[in-house]
């Protein structure tokens, strides 16, 4: 008996989320159709994965949802020195989220949340090894490790962390002022200790690595439609049609990977999602990237530097403020003093940038079928670390599609825990 193979998907997103998906569906010999309003290749296209961070970070396990942060929140928010900002007019959009984030914050929470983010990110880098065989990497990517530092003022919270990555058994090398200066002799001593991921790799450019990935998908046929998708629908057991503002496109199977935009397509299903967006920053300092040799975070200050190919990057913050709000210069300025408190010596900066994460209130992705509507699949909502869980989540969803049997328990990446 011939095993099932459906017969054609349509994805919505051209993230790094969307075209891994697109991808490994290519793999399996199944027609994909990828829609975004933004071509991938465009120089003047500047996604998520054009500003984030850049790290791959299989080591992530721990979100906010944990009960020694709750205390210091309105401390963060009413401080303008600080890694938390809330847009204020954004509060009354914000109430569900924030409900069902102090359900989350609790320790058998977290721990549930840090199990299941293990889950799929002890398979992440591997997921992008195989992707990296087929494209071309050179002055992509970098693998020499990853640096937290922080200070003695929260103290139980970095042996929080500590203890829950050994748990998992997590490899993490903790590491003294000296040692951390040793690696990084430019750095100014203004942290107590660290801890280094000596496995961790980052991208010198994720853009480019998102670009080689779409052309990888191209080349072995998938298909790009340059669209503004405005809704979906299941009409049939074995038909899906996606509506742009001119045209509608009919497939059997359709995937849902809008990050932070999502929310706007699952509520037209009937779904109550409390997918909410932390709004990121970074700022460039050209021609310093040589000031470090890997990424270093300083997590007092929630922000973090990486060296890439526009300069040494500085990136970081959560402001909570939706999708409409323009920018805070006030969390562009916080950046900036943040960079140069570890680095003294940089000067002037450029290419102010505002990202969406988009993010659940108990950390977790949703990675399944719709309830309603089970040819719509959803791989929406990886918070800080889409770029991390870009190509496991490919490989995930492409098995869903194709109806195959897994290992993983995928329950807890449901939106049943929602509705």
């Amino acid at each position: 008996m011939e095993k099932y193979k459906c017969k054609s998907v349509g994805i919505i997103g051209s993230g790094i989320q969307g075209v891994c998906i697109g991808l490994q569906l290519i793999k399996r010999n199944i027609p994909v159709t990828i829609f975004d309003r933004h071509e991938p290749l465009s120089t003047n296209f500047r996604p998520a994965s054009y500003g984030n961070a850049g790290h791959f970070s299989p080591y992530a396990v721990l979100q906010f949802n944990r009960p020694d942060i709750l205390n210091d929140v309105p401390k963060m928010l009413f401080s303008s020195y600080g890694p938390l900002a809330l847009k204020w007019n954004h509060v009354p959009k914000m109430i569900p989220w924030f409900i069902n984030y102090l359900k989350n914050c609790n320790k058998k929470s977290m721990l549930h949340t840090a199990k299941y983010m293990h889950q799929i990110l002890s398979l992440s880098n591997d997921a992008y090894e195989e992707i990296f065989k087929e494209i071309n990497t050179s002055n992509l990517i970098e693998k020499k490790g990853i640096i937290y530092v922080w200070t003695n003022q929260n103290l139980k919270s970095r042996e929080l962390e500590i203890k829950v990555r050994n748990d998992l058994g997590i490899e993490q090398k903790l590491l003294s002022q000296k040692e951390i200066l040793e690696l990084e002799p430019n750095l100014k001593p203004v942290f107590d200790a660290g801890v280094f991921y000596e496995g961790a790799m980052h991208a010198r450019n994720p853009q480019g690595i998102l670009r080689e990935i779409f052309k990888l998908f191209q080349n072995k046929g998938g298909k790009f439609v340059q669209e503004n998708i405005t809704s979906l629908k299941q009409i049939s057991e074995n038909e899906t049609i996606i509506y742009s503002q001119r045209e509608k496109y009919s497939f059997e199977k359709t995937v849902i990977a809008s990050g932070a935009f999502s929310k706007k397509l699952t509520d037209q299903l009937g779904e109550t999602i409390p997918l909410d967006t932390e709004r990121g920053y970074h700022v460039h300092f050209k021609n310093m990237d040589h000031l470090i040799s890997r990424p270093v975070i300083f997590l007092d200050r929630g922000f973090g530097m990486t060296p890439m190919v526009q300069g040494l990057r500085a990136v970081g913050t959560v402001e909570l403020g939706g999708l409409i709000n323009p920018p805070s210069k006030r969390r562009i300025e916080y950046i900036i003093k943040c960079a140069k408190e570890l680095l003294p010596q940089l000067q002037k900066h450029d290419d102010e940038w505002l990202g969406f994460r988009p993010t659940l209130p108990d950390f977790l992705p949703i990675l399944g079928p719709s309830l309603n509507n089970k040819n719509i699949i959803y791989a929406f909502g990886h918070h800080h670390l889409g770029w991390t869980l870009g190509a496991i989540t490919g490989k995930i969803i492409s098995g869903i599609v194709a109806e195959e049997k897994t290992n993983l328990d995928l329950s807890p990446y449901s939106s049943k825990r929602f509705n």
